[in-house]
């Protein structure tokens, strides 16, 4: 713990391990002989480097807005597929299943989530099927992979 005094000559504020209490000491102002007064309740902190900076001692007054009335949506929720087939013609859209990203914990499930994905639009609506192959640096390896996935183009 830290105490906080003042110097008695010149009002510099020192401040000293709270163990040095009743010893001399020279003040580093005015370079007088003082003694480091016996630590009471008012006098003694825990030294935070971030609560004794000098931005910590600015004042903040933070006004919130009060509104009237219902609230104002901020966020738009993303129209799904099943929306856009009702409300109007289908748009052509791309779909990459990477195969690392259909590996989970061992099982790899890439053709299960494939497969999945082609039943879910239907044969109707797919447009082109596309095999790719890829290089990526593994994250915890640091090495460079090579890697598949597919490219889907459909009406959805």
């Amino acid at each position: 713990m830290d105490l906080t005094f003042h110097c008695p000559h010149c009002q510099q504020e020192l401040m000293v391990d709270a163990g040095a209490a009743g010893q001399a000491i020279q003040c580093p102002t005015c370079n007088t002989e003082i003694t480091v007064p016996v630590p009471d309740i008012t006098n003694i902190h825990t030294h935070n480097p971030i609560h004794d900076s000098a931005a910590a001692r600015v004042e903040h007054h933070f006004v919130v807005p009060v509104h009237e009335g219902p609230a104002e949506v901020l966020i738009v929720k993303p129209i799904t597929e099943e929306v856009v087939a009702v409300e109007g013609p289908k748009k052509i859209k791309v779909r990459i299943f990477r195969h690392t990203d259909c590996v989970e914990v061992g099982h790899d499930r890439y053709e299960e989530f494939v497969a999945a994905f082609l039943n879910k639009i239907g044969e109707e609506n797919i447009i082109n099927l596309t095999a790719l192959n890829y290089t990526h640096i593994d994250i915890a390896t640091q090495k460079i992979l090579t890697d598949y996935a597919i490219q889907v183009i459909y009406r959805g």
